[in-house]
């Protein structure tokens, strides 16, 4: 895919709105995401790992908030050709990107993909072996959060699994400076402005509700998770797995 680089606050504004997952977004997403949440290829890189061990046959897979679907692709080629991942977003910018990907990218690439525009609040979701959640929940209103991850719970197999990759703040507020300043030092090393950076800030402040590690995690096991490990983070990014015995 072009990766288009990422400049949409390069320029100063009058007004800072709240930030969208608009065309202008969609255009530089991989470029934006890269350059703004350390360790994201990492996280990727596991998901793809994590779908060869937990996809069963004649399952499902959702990729709840696929953006442009860089999971999606990754687990198409690794799970059994009976396998639906269905990706889920309700941006229609980044769905219709996602939808010329696939088409550019026909042929014998791995199971099937269904792409669905919709509210992933919404979704219906049965059979699941594994369910994705890549820097999503926190978009979600605070109020929706455990009754979407009920709902995940609920639709998976025994032995399933889901990942929880969310940008967390911290009880300790010299631990939560500290990793923020951290964050603001790699995105400046990204090549980020300081207007970039401010009006960014701004601009997420309002869509972007981070919650704590032990928030997510005594979320998942209400749910009913019995195996919630956090299992990578970097700065004030973290990414949890929750198996389903």
């Amino acid at each position: 895919m072009t990766m288009s680089r990422d400049n949409i606050y390069a320029l100063p504004r009058d007004q800072v709105g709240n930030f969208q997952f608009d065309e202008s977004v969609a255009e530089v997403f991989p470029d934006m995401i890269s350059r703004s949440v350390p360790g994201y290829t990492s996280i990727l890189s596991v998901i793809e790992q994590l779908a060869e061990r937990l996809v069963v046959a004649s399952s499902n897979v959702y990729d709840l908030g696929c953006s442009l679907g860089a999971a999606t692709m990754l687990i198409r080629g690794r799970v059994p050709h009976d396998v639906t991942v269905h990706a889920v977003d309700n941006s229609a910018a980044m769905v219709r990107r996602l939808h010329e990907r696939l088409i550019q990218d026909s042929g014998d690439k791995g199971c099937r993909v269904e792409v669905h525009q919709q509210d992933l609040c919404q979704t219906d979701m049965v059979t699941a072996s594994m369910i994705v959640l890549n820097f999503t929940l926190q978009f979600i209103a605070a109020d929706q959060r455990t009754s979407l991850l009920q709902r995940c719970y609920d639709a998976m197999l025994p032995g399933g699994g889901l990942v929880l990759s969310e940008k967390v703040c911290f009880d300790d507020p010299a631990e939560q400076t500290l990793l923020s300043e951290l964050h603001l030092d790699f995105k400046r090393a990204c090549g980020y402005s300081e207007l970039e950076i401010a009006q960014k800030r701004t601009s997420l402040e309002n869509t972007l509700i981070p919650e704590s590690v032990s928030t997510h995690v005594d979320r998942l096991r209400q749910a009913g998770f019995e195996t919630v490990t956090p299992w990578f983070q970097c700065f004030n990014f973290v990414s949890i797995l929750a198996i389903k015995s």
